[in-house]
């Protein structure tokens, strides 16, 4: 229902402010960013940082994070909380918090957050919190990526549930202790968290300054005007959607070598409800978790995150609505079901570890739900990620290192998709090769567009790359992925893109097909990995499609001749558009 509410401040104010808790969240991450020892964090900006109040609602959060980072911060803290509660335990001037706990609000185990309490004279007000992706957690199997087999949650890792790691500014010894033992570099990892702790402790000092400038009572009406100004934008947008109910189905490829069929190409079924200005996302449908495969999803951290983002995206795109406030008050309208037991709300002790492929799929079935009710702000079907870690030994020195390889979006009203870029959630930078390089024993042979498909459409689906990374001493990877079996869907007559591909180069010229889910195996120095990525799907009749954008993508070296003439029927000849062979080609493919 539409809230109506009096503002308790005058706008200018409330603006100024919502600027302000803007740049402390920005602070933040550039902060953590500078602070990081690994490049997931410094580099592939795989980080969050976010300022909560006391109930732990979103104030703010910072525009470099990726979303699945800074999505989750809420639930982090409300998990906290909640343990904190249980445990009888309370919150102290100096204390900081870490937490991990996916079935307790914390998206996936390696993503670590660290929680500072803010007071302001004497009382609790909020909290500064910084999220992270870790190299290692002390899982199974090295590396906090394609840790895809594991019997359970204890497998994945070292388990941090609200622990003080300091305590009223005193240092717990014991917990660092615990942690370092319990990791694969553990170096690497204990310099993050300390970057992260940093970052935090700027948050709060910043906030506090903010507190003191404008006075605590006028700030905190503020953020409530704030959050009902979000709320009011979600609900306008809302109501713009018809009434009534949407559904599609998408598949995540599961674990694709398996015998098993309930461990492949496995159901992902969404239906939305509109009524009025609320909107309700049913997960209904939605295969069964898997025991055993981390590729279960936490309902709070993940899903959630993967809707209340496509959502967002969808209705208040920034590029139309300008900057808006990225609060609590955005999610008020949104319900979310998901059947307890399903991939999608798994109960413990079921893995959660790789479970971000599988919500992008969440994120990109939502989308084509509610692509029949909105058409001209959905995309077609996204090319998924993957990320690999490889690893190895230096001597008696352990090296780990992740990598994400891209997806691409499809066709968009108006626009081609978007060409190799982490996709929908993720939204993390690509990795400098020269950094790779410098850091780690590989070597990346070869880097570039792949020019053998196209996701055609009046906007076509957006290119894709393919990287070959090649061991230089003896190592090991993994792989949580997907994208091999399904391929991206086509919108309003536009063609499905096509399916991602991974494989094992070999010094003796073979080449071994891996599968999208692959846990730890041994490759030999001098083998590579090709990836070779998805293509998105393409939006609208190709045979529309400007003729000039088939001609610049064949002299980009994209399509062949015979590629613009089959799927778009624009006729190429020396390097020029044959206008009337193309007009009568065009006429025999429409069936005119």
């Amino acid at each position: 229902m539409k809230p109506t509410v009096t503002p308790r401040v005058d706008p200018v104010t409330a603006s100024i402010i919502q600027g302000a808790l803007e740049n402390i969240a920005i602070e933040m991450g550039y902060k953590l960013m500078r602070m990081a020892y690994s490049s997931i964090i410094r580099e592939s900006e795989d980080f969050g940082a976010a300022i909560c109040d006391a109930q732990g609602r979103q104030l703010c959060e910072c525009s470099m994070s990726t979303p699945l980072q800074s999505g989750p911060i809420p639930g982090y803290v409300k998990g906290i909380l909640r343990e904190f509660a249980a445990r009888g335990e309370t919150f102290r001037p100096g204390d900081v918090i870490v937490h991990n706990d996916p079935y307790n609000g914390a998206s996936h185990s390696p993503d670590v957050g660290f929680c500072v309490p803010i007071f302001h004279q004497g009382g609790l007000v909020g909290f500064s919190v910084t999220t992270a992706h870790h190299l290692d957690i002390g899982s199974s199997q090295p590396g906090s990526v394609g840790v895809v087999v594991c019997a359970d949650s204890y497998a994945e890792g070292i388990r941090l549930r609200a622990l003080k790691v300091f305590e009223g500014g005193k240092r717990n010894e014991t917990a660092w202790r615990l942690i370092g033992d319990n990791v694969r570099v553990a170096s690497l990892v204990l310099g993050d968290m300390e970057a992260q702790i940093a970052a935090c402790h700027t948050g709060a000092k910043r906030f506090l300054e903010l507190a003191e400038l404008y006075s605590l009572p006028v700030l905190t009406a503020a953020v409530d005007d704030l959050f009902d100004y979000s709320e009011r934008l979600m609900r306008q947008e809302i109501e713009k959607i018809p009434d009534g109910t949407y559904s599609a189905t998408g598949r995540i490829d599961g674990f694709l070598g398996s015998a098993d069929p309930a461990l492949k190409n496995l159901p992902i079924c969404v239906t939305v409800t509109v009524q009025g200005s609320d909107l309700t996302v049913d997960l209904a449908g939605t295969a069964p978790q898997v025991e055993g495969h981390a590729i279960n999803m936490p309902l709070v951290g993940t899903v959630d995150v993967a809707l209340w983002l496509t959502i967002r995206s969808i209705l208040l795109d920034s590029e139309v609505t300008g900057n808006i406030p990225q609060n609590d008050g955005l999610f008020r309208p949104i319900r979310i079901v998901a059947p307890r037991g399903c991939i999608a709300n798994p109960v413990f002790p079921a893995p959660t570890i790789a479970r971000f492929a599988p919500g992008n799929i969440v994120a990109d079935t939502l989308m084509k739900a509610l692509a029949p009710a909105v058409p001209d702000k959905v995309c077609a079907g996204v090319a998924n990620l993957k990320a690999i870690t490889f690893s190895g030994f230096k001597g008696e020195n352990q090296w780990v290192h992740i990598e994400i390889f891209e997806g691409s979006y499809g066709g968009r009203h108006g626009k081609d998709g978007m060409d190799s870029v982490d996709t929908l959630y993720a939204n993390t930078r690509n990795n400098p090769i020269e950094d790779i390089e410098s850091h780690v024993p590989l070597r990346v042979t070869r880097y570039e567009f792949r020019e053998d498909a196209c996701g055609a459409g009046r906007w076509r689906g957006g290119w894709n790359s393919v990287k070959e990374v090649e061991f230089l001493t003896d190592g090991s990877l993994s792989v949580e992925g997907d994208g091999h079996a399904n391929a991206p869907w086509g919108f309003a007559g536009g063609s499905a893109g096509h399916p991602s591909r991974l494989d094992l180069l070999t010094r003796s010229g073979a080449t071994e097909e891996l599968p999208s889910m692959l846990p730890t195996m041994s490759v030999s120095r001098g083998n590579k990995v090709r990836a070779t990525g998805g293509i998105g799907g393409g939006y609208g009749d190709p045979l529309v499609r400007a003729e000039e954008s088939v001609l610049n993508d064949v002299l980009d070296g994209y399509l062949t001749p015979e590629d613009a003439a089959g799927q778009f029927g624009v006729v190429i000849e020396q390097g020029r558009v044959n206008a009337e062979a193309t007009r009568l080609r065009r006429q025999v493919a429409a069936g005119k």
